[in-house]
């Protein structure tokens, strides 16, 4: 099968139509107008809505007034320079460009995947990238990177590692096997949305656990198999490179790595030391580990594990000769990142107009009261639920905004209808993960596309939404199975949590 053919198909429509439009750039620029055009028509017409969770009526802003132009002027520069993405995509690509100069992540790839099969692989980047929401956004940066590498170390295509890796940390985002953030973040509205009906409704991040933790592994075996029977042979064979694993690594990469295994152990002790007990470094002021230090300070960490393992690594094997060539791999690093730097300019100033004219919460509130007023119940409102949220997360890509705006309704509708806040929670969450790679205005979207330039200049937003939609659609059919099964056997979500009231 030629490589015209395997990007044949509806996905291969997708591709083309995708990359034939403008550079993102452009293209956010032509949203931009569409946006300014669209508040001051809305803003005429006086469309509002009344925010379910503070009760004030909220009205679309006009750009274009003097007050928006005074915004504009005002926070355009604040809007690049506080957009929280932009400098954790710089600080991991320092730390992790520094491990892949000094030779560290090459290594360890081909140590570590010798001999492995690809569903083995593939599943091993699924699991940890559906996982990875416990480091946080941090992981939608490390694992698709970390993945292209090993597939490619395999003779494998690189960009599918790098689609498993981006399909699995945000796709799947919200299952893990442990209790994360998320949890602690979204059960808390619950809890106060709840309290609409029933005020002695008390709730703990757990309420989810159990659900996620099959959701983890079953998502992980149907992503193995788009992964080896969709996406590899639609990309085809990876001439770039030489199959990397069958060269063995020396005595010197070898005693390398060794040294960086001392270091990971000594640095994971530390670690453990200031976590384990109750008043340690990394706890909470309460002594809990999911409000601490620790889980707000992952992402520094991770940070300066991977410089402090490169160094320890590139000065074994010699790649790191002189103090001068840390900052330098660090700087050069940086050099892929410039096209992403430019382009967050423009989208930093997209998603704040978007948050200044208040259009998000108008769409989001008025598109769950008209689902609320059609009447479903059941398996019908599930799906609408999950449709609904899906549809919104094309404007507001913040999970916990959404809820806060969806909460106050969706929680007592369900609970009205016999179905407990933790079942509606479980179904929030489904749907707000599903979309986030297939987001455009998704601000990791660039960063993925510049990966996958890497190996295939020819890469653009079709080519990246065309892939990860199969997973987007596999996951959201086992979602959906599951769901159905959870209220076919009234199995629980989470300690203490059932599906009905």
């Amino acid at each position: 099968m030629s490589k015209e053919q395997k990007k044949g198909g509806i996905l291969g429509t997708i591709e083309r139509v995708g990359n034939m439009l403008p550079h993102p750039f452009i293209l956010f620029l032509y949203i931009i107008a569409a946006l300014v055009l669209l508040s001051a028509v809305l803003s005429l017409m006086g469309v509002s809505a009344v925010n379910p969770t503070t009760g004030e009526l909220v009205e679309v802003q006009n750009i274009i007034s003097r007050d928006g132009l005074v915004w504009i002027v005002e926070n355009m520069l604040t809007n690049f320079s506080t957009f929280a993405p932009l400098g954790l995509v710089l600080a991991m690509q320092m730390a992790i460009g520094l491990a892949e100069g000094a030779g560290l992540l090459d290594t360890f790839m081909r140590r570590a995947i010798l001999g492995v099969p690809l569903w083995a692989l593939s599943a091993t980047v699924l699991f940890l990238g559906i996982n990875g929401s416990i480091a946080s956004e941090a992981s939608i940066i490390v694992i698709p990177a970390l993945a292209a590498t090993a597939f490619q170390a395999m003779g494998k295509h690189p960009i599918a590692g790098l689609i498993a890796g981006y399909a699995a940390t945000n796709a799947g985002f919200t299952a893990n096997v442990l209790i994360t953030a998320t949890d602690a973040l979204l059960y808390g509205v619950t809890e106060e949305a709840a309290h609409l009906v029933d005020t002695s409704v008390k709730l703990t991040p757990a309420i989810n656990w159990y659900f996620m933790i099959v959701s983890t592994f079953l998502l992980t075996a149907v992503g193995v198999f788009v992964n080896d029977r969709i996406i590899t042979p639609r990309l085809g064979e990876y001439r770039g490179a030489e199959k990397a694993a069958e060269r063995a690594a020396t005595d010197l990469e070898k005693k390398g790595l060794r040294n960086t295994g001392i270091f990971t152990l000594i640095y994971i002790v530390l670690l453990l030391i200031c976590l384990i007990p109750k008043n340690g470094l990394l706890r909470g002021e309460d002594g809990s580990i999911l409000e601490s230090p620790f889980i707000n300070g992952l992402v520094p960490i991770l940070i300066i594990y991977f410089i402090l393992a490169g160094v320890v690594y590139g000065k074994t094997v010699g790649t790191i000769k002189k103090s001068g060539d840390v900052p330098g791999m660090m700087a050069d690093s940086l050099k892929s990142l410039t096209g992403y730097v430019v382009l967050v300019f423009v989208i930093a100033q997209f998603i704040n107009m978007f948050s200044y004219t208040n259009l998000g919460t108008v769409i989001a509130v008025n598109a769950s009261e008209a689902l609320q007023n059609v009447g479903f119940t059941g398996i019908p409102l599930v799906l609408s639920v999950i449709l609904l949220t899906i549809f919104v997360n094309f404007f507001m890509t913040s999970g916990t905004a959404k809820w806060y705006i969806f909460a106050p309704i969706f929680v007592p509708m369900f609970m009205l209808l016999g179905y407990s806040p933790e079942f509606a929670q479980v179904v929030y969450r489904i749907g707000d993960s599903i979309a986030n790679p297939l987001t455009p205005i998704y601000p990791y979207l660039p960063i993925v596309i510049g990966m996958a330039q890497k190996y295939d200049k020819k890469t653009g937003i079709g080519t990246i939404i065309s892939m990860t939609l199969p997973y987007s659609v596999a996951f959201l059919l086992v979602w959906i199975v599951q769901v159905i099964a959870w209220i076919v056997f009234d199995l629980p979500l989470g300690p203490g949590a059932s599906v009905f009231m």
